[in-house]
C-alpha cells in the first residue's frame, strides 16, 4: 500500500504542512497588495490562496517528508513521523496551485513553477541545497522575499509582470527579501545538532550562535534603511514613522532574546525562536495590512 498514492493526507501530514506558518510569510502578499497601482480582488484572494494555502505548504511538506525531523521543527515542537500520504499530498498541493496561478497570471504561475523547483531542490536527497549554506540561504532571501513580491503584485494589479519595473518596485522586492532573510537563521538557531546529524550545513551552523543573531541584525537593519528609501521616494514618510512603532518593539524584545543567549547559550532554543518569529510576523502583519487601509 506504501506505494500507491494516497490523495487523503493524515493527520501527520496535516501537522506537517504547517499551514499557519504561512502567517509569517503574510507581510509580502500585504505589502504587495498595499502597493497595487489597482487591486483585482478576485485576483488578490486567488493570489492569497495560491501562495498560503497550496505553495508554502506544499513545500513545508514535502521538506518535512525528506527530513524525517525528530527534534522541534517550526510550529511543531515534536514532530509525528511522516508517512507516505505526506510527499503525495504535497505533490496534490502543489498541482492545485500551479493550475490556479495560471488562471490568475502567467506571472504567478512562472513564479510558482520557480518557487516549486527550488524548494524540491533544496530539500530532496539527490540535491538537497540545504546543505550549502550560502545557497539555501540565497534560495529563501529570493524567492520566499522578492520573487513572491514582484509575482503578486503583478498579479493583484492583473499587470503583466514585465511591465512594472522601475526602482520602487525594485526596491519593494528588495525590502521583502531583507525581512525574509532576517528571520531565516533565527529559524535554524535551535536545530543544529539535528542538522549535522542529517549532513546539513545551514547558515546558522556556519554562522555560529551569536553570528547568527548578528547576521539577521545587520540584515533586518538594512531592511529599516530601506524602508525609509522607498517611502521617501514616493514622498509619504509617515508610513516609515509608523513602521518604527511596530519595529521598536520587536527590537526590543530581540535584543532581549540576544542577551539570554550570551548569558545562557541554551536559550536559544525552540521556544524562544517561536515566541521571537510569532512575535515578529506578528507586527510585520499588522504594519503592513495597515497600508492597505491608508
Amino acid at each position: 500500500m506504501d506505494s500507491q498514492w494516497k490523495l487523503l493526507p493524515s493527520r501527520s501530514a496535516i501537522l506537517h504542512m504547517r499551514f499557519g506558518f504561512s502567517f509569517f510569510l503574510l507581510p509580502v502578499f500585504l505589502f504587495a497588495m498595499s502597493q497595487a497601482p489597482q487591486v483585482l480582488f478576485l485576483n488578490a484572494f486567488l493570489t492569497f490562496v495560491v501562495w498560503h494555502l497550496f505553495v508554502y505548504p506544499a513545500s513545508n511538506g514535502y521538506n518535512s517528508y525528506f527530513d524525517k525531523d525528530e527534534g522541534s521543527i517550526a510550529l511543531i515542537e515534536k514532530p509525528p513521523k511522516v508517512d507516505k500520504s505526506l510527499y503525495h499530498f504535497s505533490l496534490i498541493l502543489d498541482l492545485a496551485g500551479l493550475m490556479l496561478a495560471a488562471f490568475v497570471n502567467w506571472g504567478l504561475l512562472i513564479a510558482v513553477v520557480i518557487y516549486g523547483v527550488f524548494s524540491k531542490l533544496y530539500s530532496h536527497p539527490s540535491v538537497r541545497l540545504k546543505k550549502f549554506p550560502v545557497v539555501s540561504f540565497l534560495i529563501v532571501f529570493i524567492f520566499q522575499g522578492a520573487c513572491v513580491y514582484w509575482s503578486s503584485y503583478a498579479a493583484i494589479s492583473g499587470l503583466e509582470l514585465s511591465s512594472g519595473w522601475n526602482l520602487n518596485f525594485f526596491v519593494a522586492g528588495l525590502i521583502c527579501s531583507f525581512l525574509i532573510g532576517a528571520t531565516y537563521p533565527l529559524t535554524q538557531v535551535y536545530q543544529h545538532e539535528e542538522d549535522r546529524k542529517r549532513g546539513d550545513n545551514t547558515l546558522s551552523i556556519l554562522l555560529g550562535i551569536n553570528g547568527s543573531f548578528y547576521f539577521s541584525a545587520f540584515l533586518f537593519l538594512i531592511s529599516i534603511v530601506l524602508l525609509w528609501f522607498y517611502w521617501y521616494r514616493l514622498e509619504q514618510m509617515n508610513n516609515f514613522w509608523l513602521f518604527l512603532v511596530f519595529v521598536i518593539p520587536v527590537i526590543v524584545f530581540f535584543c532581549n532574546w540576544l542577551m539570554k543567549v550570551h548569558r545562557d547559550p541554551d536559550e536559544a532554543n525552540f521556544r524562544n525562536m517561536s515566541r521571537m518569529t510569532l512575535f515578529s510576523g506578528g507586527m510585520m502583519a499588522i504594519y503592513f495590512g495597515l497600508l492597505n487601509f491608508i
